[in-house]
């Protein structure tokens, strides 16, 4: 297969050598030189990504932050084929389903919002890795009218780059669950630290203070654009979480051991019977 993907930061480059590890043909663009150039040494991608080369290919995955995504696709809808799948995979998908659909019925290739959730705490090509994916879930978010045959093609592809599970959701539902599974955790992660306390814990720390911090190290003009273009859900999120949050800090304050109790009782049974 030849697939064609912009932009190589951490996602973009570790799908590059990820599908390029599997036997496809990789053509890869990417605003930075130096990125280009070590992604060709890696033999990430086989070539640079043009015009002409993504007309040829069967699948392309723009790997930009949503509003670039949208500017891109927008900017190269003549350039796809009419067997051309199009692929984004930013963390927000009812935005870009929105902006994107109706110009691929109009155009005539099809698009699929696309997320594969996995991610590290750093950024750009130098993080990426070929394993990245390794037992990740990747989710799709086709429209109405994608065709099921391709459907099928692209859950059997990505089983076979080695994702444990692939999930077909709607762009809404895609963003009502990722407001608290993703983001709201990187904005707790981020206010977190926040605490002078915090910058001073040497000898004082166990794993729960690394785990509740590794996101708080974040992009924050990428995050800034999947906050914002996911505003609803995620201020739905906060205002539950900071409801509870209330709870706890006026069971304190009062003194309430017993309440105190209850609530962190209430959290353990939740936690346990979340399905993994």
């Amino acid at each position: 297969m030849n697939v064609a993907i912009v932009g190589l930061g951490l996602i973009g480059g570790s799908l590059a050598k990820t599908f390029s590890a599997h036997g496809h043909r990789v053509y890869g663009m990417d605003k930075n030189p130096q990125t280009m150039e070590q992604a060709l040494q890696d033999g990430a991608v086989a070539d640079v990504l043009d015009d002409v080369r993504m007309a040829h290919c069967d699948l392309v995955l723009i790997c930009l932050y949503p509003q670039k995504t949208v500017d891109y696709i927008l900017e190269k809808q003549q350039v796809f084929a009419g067997d051309t799948v199009v692929l984004d995979v930013c963390g927000v998908k009812e935005f870009v389903c929105r902006e994107i659909e109706p110009v691929a019925a109009e155009r005539g290739f099809t698009f699929v919002g696309a997320h594969p959730m996995a991610g590290r705490e750093l950024s750009g090509y130098r993080a990426s890795m070929d394993n990245l994916f390794h037992h990740a879930s990747m989710i799709l978010t086709p429209s109405a009218n994608t065709d099921s045959n391709i459907i099928n093609k692209l859950v059997n592809l990505f089983y076979s780059l080695e994702f444990r599970k692939v999930v077909v959701a709607t762009p809404q539902r895609h963003d009502e669950i990722i407001a608290i599974t993703s983001q709201l955790a990187h904005i707790v992660s981020n206010c977190y630290v926040k605490s002078p306390t915090a910058q001073d814990f040497g000898g004082f720390s166990a794993g729960s203070f690394k785990d509740l911090t590794r996101v708080a190290k974040l992009n924050e003009e990428m995050w800034t654009d999947l906050f914002s273009k996911n505003r609803p859900n995620l201020l739905r999120e906060l205002d539950i979480f900071l409801e509870n949050l209330q709870r706890y800090r006026d069971a304190l304050a009062q003194e309430d051991d017993t309440e105190l109790c209850a609530l962190l009782r209430q959290g353990r049974e939740i936690k346990e019977a979340l399905r993994p």
